[in-house]
């Protein structure tokens, strides 16, 4: 079962670079860095990093990490997950998947310890992008 919307950020690729070309088949890494809104008020800054397939079919897997800490730095959570992406009918690229979050603090991200959310990230030619984390309860 999912939880209500737990998490909305909003932010810009900062960073790409092809990894590797297999069977022409790219691997691209991207950098991304934002600001979100936990549970309607707290607010962080999230930095991540992740690698994805382009599929000869426009769909795209991918996998990543990142980091989530309190504005005022105090409070760090990491997480890592995967995904699958597709463009959508605004030209757009859509990936849904799964994140899962550790932390140390016992403070403000305590609550995202062992955390496993659904996410959706979409970002747009321009390099902007939206993301959504629902917890899988």
């Amino acid at each position: 079962m999912l939880s209500e919307l737990m998490f909305e950020s909003r932010g810009k690729v900062i960073g790409q670079r092809v990894l590797t070309v297999e069977n022409g088949i790219p691997k691209f890494e991207t950098s991304l860095a934002g600001t979100g809104i936990f549970t309607g008020s707290l607010e962080v800054t999230t930095t991540w990093t992740y690698w994805a397939i382009q599929r000869p079919d426009g769909t795209s897997y991918s996998q990543g990490q990142g980091v989530i800490m309190t504005k005022d730095g105090r409070d760090v959570a990491t997480a890592i997950g995967r995904a699958e992406g597709k463009k959508v009918e605004s030209g757009n690229m859509r990936y849904v998947g799964a994140i899962f979050h550790e932390t140390h603090s016992e403070n403000k991200l305590a609550f995202l310890n062992h955390l496993v959310g659904v996410n959706e990230y979409v970002v747009d030619a321009l390099g902007n992008y939206e993301h959504k984390l629902w917890e899988w309860k």
